[in-house]
């Protein structure tokens, strides 16, 4: 009786876990560039993380010159 518990978690719970992981990482590479989308479309979002990037780099250089202004 002590073992039936550990046989369920193995033969249903594993399983289910495993699939609910594979189906999150295959959803989360599906958003991240959807299938419709084209070289245009991609370098266009590609361009605009990269001046996200730079813009929250410059953001932090200007906040280096305001310690007291900070939160932290």
């Amino acid at each position: 009786m002590g073992l039936l518990p550990v046989i369920l978690i193995v033969v249903i719970v594993v399983p289910l876990l495993l699939l609910a992981f594979r189906a999150v990482a295959r959803s989360k590479a599906a958003g991240e560039h959807p299938p419709g989308e084209d070289a245009a479309t991609r370098a266009r979002t590609e361009d605009e993380f990269a001046a996200a990037e730079a813009y929250q780099e410059q953001w932090r250089e200007e906040e280096k010159k305001h310690p007291r202004d900070t939160i932290v």
